[in-house]
């Protein structure tokens, strides 16, 4: 091979390799507690071994972190996780947020949980708004893969795996029936690639990029204890880090709180167990572990180099590398000895990499080994900072930033340490167009103990720069080079938090969605626009809303002025549609406008302690969806939240009378008051004071009130004695819900007054429902309940019991396990007409 495109070829590993090995993902990261010896364990543990290993999953929160943990924790594998979607689709339990903003919570939650675990985390969604998207449950692979578009999936999936090269490739879940078609269709797409990755003729243009086929060595499924190949001790004790493997998974767990995730453990013995799928080495019935057969040390690569032609002399040079990794791990946890080590095996890493590029081993067998060495660059770049307490840092003066502003961005090194490193290189990355000019010295000869060097930056963000991308790698970082005992070291640094280019004026529309009822056409529609000044200082704009033709908008216009960054001003709108105005969807846009420049953008903040502050930048619009709604005057309904959906908004926009129940209301207030009490999704297992005060609900129907339940869980403590005939929750949860939101639904009692009163539900109001129809529904009920539908998925039995309402003393109880909290916040006609009719009844 020539010695240019060995050159690329090395190239191409070595960033392979940094991207692979990666400890903290391409994301901002919070502020963390540093731990000492025991991140010093965790950075040169995985010296020890050049295997590697992915598993790969649906949605976040889908990774076996006990089972990561040991890898990559315990035994110091490179160990990857390769996550399809955002889990957009999911529900939220610490917030309102659904959709994209709960896919960048969730994203965030998930490279928070990968750093506890140390591992490297990908995705195959790309963007806000990707085809693999998280659209809710699905029964099928199929389906699944139909909607995310399966050569799309299944190329990004080959690219993860030619790029991280791993040894073992484990899918989280098998491809059963029982099992969410999400997950089955990412065990599809693996279990095919065992054999695709290899193949130059699967995806060539790849390779015409620079990646190479590779071939995993086995692929394992989850299994059972009764049949199994390897048995992994997920609960044997690490001392060092004062836990066991399923504790310390869990502790990554907790992170996805949005999920309700995490659980606490004991200490004692535990296993997770797999079965071996597919091999192309020899292999036994049991296997001591997923690496038997395979390559593991340094001493392993270096037999199957020396037995290549021209691979001796490198062979040796991994020898020498398995000595030194011993030398490293002898040396902890003595910092400076640490230091030493790993830095003469950073020379003999980087001589290696020289011997491998100018030997005359095969092609197939030099990537092999360039990207190994690669991995081991980067692990020995992470271990070096550790070990010489090196605080590398990279501050923006602001990190909210506006397309052709000028700001400061500081890079710093701090030496903790007591050795004294020299060379000191401060160097910032910015995307291109944009410009950095170092205001000050950016090498520096040494840096000793307790002593910080620091470069202030001059950076003026292009003029053209994109809006903020939460899934894109961070705008600004830096690289922090020294030399230390022989060799030189880099760490690549990451902002403590999101740098977000922000719209110039962001703009909030309240509401943001809302209905035109076509039966009052000229009702005006109030519109408050909330704008947020995000220019570095001073600015005026004016305010506009672009509505369709023949509507009507007033002011026109509205001139503001800011005198600082981050000021809130608001302008008040009222709309008018035309007299003709057809049912139909509709969009009002807000525009900011001044000064040669234009916004049409809102920003909305996302921030939690556990992920820190992120954005989601997306289009400042007013959806409007015209269609006929009766509503009953002086309708008065109290809502008892569980925090899960913000269906009592919508409820107050339709001109019904809503007030938000507290506890104190639910306990001791005079609930007769209201013509309705509605329960959120999931209430009993979020309002504490709802089971003790159920008696007092039921006498509230009992006595002629009307009181709606949205669907429940078993585990949101939901009991069937708590409805006043015995509603009981189908299980498993996967097999009672009906996934289809186009699928038929038959009205079984189209006469109730549930469907007439006040509005007339015919078959078109199930139509253009989105996601769901159903979750979580009954599997038995008494004999007193009206069932009001039947639905199913096509080609399975039809359920009866997702709409069941009944008369109870004087009053009605309605039960009801229809997704409304996703469709009414969507606006579909047919839903809101009906949530109105079962919250009108006895009126």
């Amino acid at each position: 091979m020539r010695k240019g495109k060995l050159a690329k070829l090395y190239t191409i590993a070595a960033a392979a390799a940094l991207a692979t090995s990666l400890v903290i993902p391409l994301a901002p990261q919070t502020a963390h507690a540093d731990r000492g010896v025991v991140d010093l364990w965790k950075a040169i543990k995985p010296l020890t071994t050049i295997a590697s290993a992915m598993n790969t999953g649906a949605h976040p929160d889908d990774e076996h972190s006990a089972m990561l943990a040991y890898l990559s924790l315990g035994k110091g594998v490179d160990t990857s996780s390769v996550i399809a979607n955002r889990g957009e689709g999911g529900q939220n339990e610490i917030g309102s947020e659904l959709g994209n903003a709960l896919g960048i919570i969730r994203t965030r939650e998930l490279q928070e949980a990968s750093k506890i675990t140390n591992i490297h985390l990908e995705n195959l969604s790309e963007k806000i708004d990707d085809p693999i998207f998280d659209f809710g449950f699905s029964k099928s692979p199929d389906e699944t893969l139909e909607k995310w578009g399966e050569d799309v999936a299944y190329e990004r999936l080959i690219r993860k795996i030619r790029t991280l090269r791993p040894d073992v490739v484990i899918p989280a879940f098998l491809n059963e029936p029982s099992t969410h078609g999400h997950h089955r269709a990412i065990n599809v797409i693996t279990v095919r690639a065992f054999k695709d990755a290899a193949d130059p003729n699967v995806f060539p243009e790849q390779l015409k990029e620079g990646l190479f086929p590779w071939q995993v060595k086995k692929l394992y499924v989850p299994a059972q204890e009764k049949d199994y190949s390897v048995s992994v001790p997920v609960g044997a004790y690490d001392e060092i880090y004062g836990a066991s493997y399923v504790q310390l998974g869990e502790e990554s767990r907790f992170m996805h709180k949005s999920q309700g995730m995490g659980r606490h453990y004991d200490e004692g013995p535990s296993f997770s167990y797999y079965k071996l799928d597919q091999s192309i080495v020899e292999t036994k019935a049991k296997e001591a572990d997923f690496f038997a057969g395979i390559a593991y040390t340094f001493d392993d690569l270096a037999k199957e180099t020396a037995s290549q032609s021209g691979g001796e002399k490198v062979a040796n040079e991994l020898k020498k590398l398995q000595k030194d990794a011993e030398e490293v791990i002898a040396a902890y946890p003595s910092f400076a000895a640490v230091a030493k080590e790993a830095h003469e095996m950073l020379a003999d890493v980087q001589k290696a990499l020289r011997d491998v590029e100018s030997s005359s081993l095969p092609a197939a067998a030099k990537t092999d080994l360039l990207h190994r060495l690669g991995v081991k660059q980067a692990q020995l770049n992470k271990a070096s900072a550790e070990a010489l307490s090196l605080v590398t840092k990279v501050k923006p003066e602001t990190n909210e930033l506006v397309a052709g502003q000028t700001t400061k961005v500081t890079v710093s090194a701090y030496n903790g340490g007591q050795a004294k490193v020299n060379n000191v290189k401060l160097a910032l990355n910015v995307p291109k167009g944009w410009q950095a000019r170092a205001l000050s010295a950016t090498s520096f000869p040494s840096l000793g103990y307790n002593q910080t060097v620091k470069t202030t930056y001059e950076v003026t963000v292009s003029g053209h720069a994109e809006l903020f991308q939460p899934y894109a790698a961070p705008a600004i970082t830096a690289d922090v080079s020294y030399s230390f005992a022989g060799s030189t070291a880099n760490s690549h640094v990451l902002p403590a938090d999101a740098v977000a280019v922000l719209p110039a004026f962001a703009m909030t529309l309240d509401p943001n969605a809302t209905v035109l009822n076509t039966l009052k056409p000229q009702d005006p529609i109030p519109v408050k626009v909330t704008v947020k000044n995000y220019n570095p200082g001073a600015a005026q704009t004016s305010i506009s809303l672009e509505a369709p033709e023949g509507w009507s908008v007033e002011p026109k216009a509205a001139p503001l002025a800011f005198d600082a960054k981050g000021e809130t001003k608001s302008v008040a709108f009222t709309i008018k549609a035309s007299a003709s105005v057809k049912p139909a969807p509709y969009t009002i846009t807000a525009v900011a406008a001044g000064g040669g420049k234009e916004s049409r953008h809102g920003a909305q903040v996302i921030r939690y302690a556990h992920i820190g502050t992120t954005y989601f930048v997306q289009p400042a619009t007013l959806n409007v969806q015209a269609f006929d709604l009766k509503v009953p005057a002086g309708l008065k309904v109290g809502y008892v939240s569980s925090g899960f959906d913000n269906i009592d908004q919508y409820l107050s926009q339709l001109g019904v009378d809503v007030t938000n129940l507290t506890a104190k209301d639910i306990e001791s207030g005079d609930l007769g008051q209201y013509d309705t009490i509605v329960l959120g999704i999931r209430a009993y297992g979020f309002r504490p004071e709802l089971i003790p005060s159920n008696a007092r609900l039921l006498k509230y129907v009992e006595n002629g009130g009307n009181l709606v339940v949205q669907y429940h869980k078993p585990e949101d403590k939901w009991k069937p004695e708590l409805a006043p005939y015995p509603i009981k929750i189908g299980t498993p949860l996967i097999q009672w819900r009906v996934t289809d939101e186009n699928s038929p639904v038959t009205m079984l009692a189209p006469d109730h007054a549930l469907f007439n009163t006040p509005n007339k539900i015919t078959e078109e109001d199930w139509n253009n429902w989105i996601q769901d129809r159903s979750a979580y529904n009954p599997s038995e009920w008494g004999k007193e309940y009206t069932e009001l539908i039947a639905n199913g998925d096509p080609g399975e039995k039809e359920f009866t019991g997702t709409f069941l309402t009944a008369k109870y003393g004087k009053g009605t109880y309605t039960y009801s396990s229809l997704v409304w909290y996703r469709e009414i916040p969507s606006l579909v006609p047919g839903a809101i007409r009906m949530f109105v009719n079962m919250v009108s009844l006895q009126q």
